[in-house]
């Protein structure tokens, strides 16, 4: 049985990772942090979803993680560098989801892996890994004639925009062609002088309803077109992705992980 804290328990993911660890046979559940604040502080994790397991959920990060060998971060921006640095300070592994970090969380990452394996996906669906491998191949079949554009779709509370993930496909898709995945890149489209150039990359973020996550990567040539597309439907792919790394990412040396790693294509 594998030990695991959660951070962010009580959240939307953080549930969904709390029911997945307790129908696990090779998982425990042993800690599970929140903010200073939360009106959950204090609740057992379980009973969140209608599975009291004995864990209550706490605001000191060192508590929380005390007890397991991997903590699964899906908390906030601001939170998650002050998660890993107390995990890797106690030679926990450490799986990060939270996206939208800013420079100093970022740091906090690179300082932990130095520590402890780490692993920082911006989604955690094999689907999408998948996706990037295939958006790379078709690159590499296709050539220069064919233009990027890549649109994602989230619901309407989702508060970083674009997505990690198509962010993620932005930077596959400028190492193919040698672009840089910032100064290439076009977000949206309007007005006069909004003709298309070949080193461009367009990227569109679009908000509303429930959509758990869709990628679109339009791959848009003279007389065809081709589109590489992936839709969640449930949260629960991103809960089974990061348990997995979980799994996976256990008893590894210290180091920087992907998910590309645990599914075994080239990151």
């Amino acid at each position: 049985m594998i030990p695991v804290a959660l951070a962010g328990a009580s959240g939307r993911m953080g549930r969904l990772l709390v029911e997945h660890c307790l129908v696990a046979d090779d998982v425990k559940l042993v800690g599970a942090l929140e903010t200073a604040g939360s009106p959950e502080l204090g609740s057992d994790a379980g009973a969140l979803v209608g599975r009291p397991c004995g864990v209550r959920i706490v605001s000191d990060v060192g508590a929380a993680v005390s007890a397991a060998r991997v903590v699964i971060d899906f908390s906030t921006a601001t939170a998650t560098a002050g998660v890993v640095r107390a995990a890797s300070e106690r030679g926990v592994a450490c799986v990060v989801g939270t996206t939208g970090l800013a420079e100093d969380a970022r740091a906090a990452l690179e300082e932990a892996s130095r520590r402890v394996p780490l692993l920082a996906a911006p989604n955690m669906s094999l689907g999408v890994q998948v996706l990037g491998h295939l958006l790379r191949e078709a690159l590499k079949l296709l050539g220069e004639g064919y233009d990027v554009e890549i649109l994602e779709a989230h619901h309407r509370d989702k508060r970083d925009a674009p997505s990690g993930t198509a962010l993620r496909l932005v930077e596959l898709a400028a190492a193919a062609r040698g672009l840089d995945p910032e100064g290439d890149v076009r977000h949206g489209r309007s007005g006069p002088s909004a003709r298309r150039t070949r080193r461009e990359i367009g990227l569109h973020a679009l908000r509303g309803g429930d959509i758990v996550g869709d990628h679109t990567v339009l791959l848009a040539g003279d007389g065809e077109r081709l589109e590489l597309v992936h839709r969640a439907t449930s949260r629960s792919v991103f809960a089974a992705g990061a348990l997995r790394a979980a799994r996976w990412l256990v008893g590894k040396p210290p180091g920087r992980y992907t998910m590309a790693d645990v599914v075994g294509v080239p990151g």
